[in-house]
């Protein structure tokens, strides 16, 4: 069946991708209507037809964030071959990734919608959900170092999985206020100090 109505007259896509950044500069509640139709170039009627809303619209630009510039950390915990060398190119890609030039400082999950007011408490359990996932997955690849034998079963691993990615989650904070990626990288050096034996 044919699309009624008139084609778009926009890139759906470069406008996505310049709300994710006004979102990930202001936040949610800080980001206005009117601040998104300036910064995606489009009018409301627009944005309304083509994203549904500003709340969609951000949990569209959460995913996106997450599948390119805040998909480093993952990618790197995936790719290291023990859990030691995952958790800390983690850390490492962390330092990238929240300083990266041209773009805004810190971790849009971190930083989205981290002071909501009650009407927005759905936005702060979406980006929670979120950063709760990421301590998952910090968690599991700690279960195969266990597995590995890299690390003891007597090894704590709901601490020690909560405690990087709070570093990363400091991080993101630290960036925002401007520490530079070298700063960081010598960070995520000093945490990984404290790695089990």
């Amino acid at each position: 069946m044919a699309e009624r109505g008139r084609p778009r007259g926009f890139d759906r896509d470069a406008a996505l991708q310049r709300a994710m950044e006004v979102f990930w500069e202001r936040g949610y509640e800080g980001t206005s209507l009117s601040d998104l139709t300036t910064a995606m170039g489009i009018n409301a009627p627009s944005l309304y037809g083509a994203f549904g809303g500003k709340e969609a619209l951000f949990r569209e630009a959460v995913e996106r964030y997450r599948h390119t510039d805040g998909g480093m950390t993952d990618v790197a915990l995936r790719k290291g071959k023990t859990a030691r060398a995952a958790v800390e190119g983690m850390l490492m890609a962390a330092a990238t990734a929240l300083t990266l030039p041209g773009k805004p400082k810190g971790c849009f999950v971190v930083l989205g919608a981290t002071n909501c007011t009650p009407a927005n408490q759905g936005m702060a359990a979406f980006l929670r959900s979120h950063r709760l996932a990421s301590t998952q997955h910090v968690r599991e690849r700690l279960e195969q170092g266990v597995a590995d034998g890299e690390l003891s079963p007597e090894v704590d691993l709901d601490t020690l999985a909560r405690y990087f990615t709070t570093v990363v989650q400091g991080m993101s904070l630290q960036a925002r206020d401007g520490v530079k990626r070298a700063e960081l990288e010598r960070v995520a050096r000093a945490a990984m100090a404290i790695w089990p034996g």
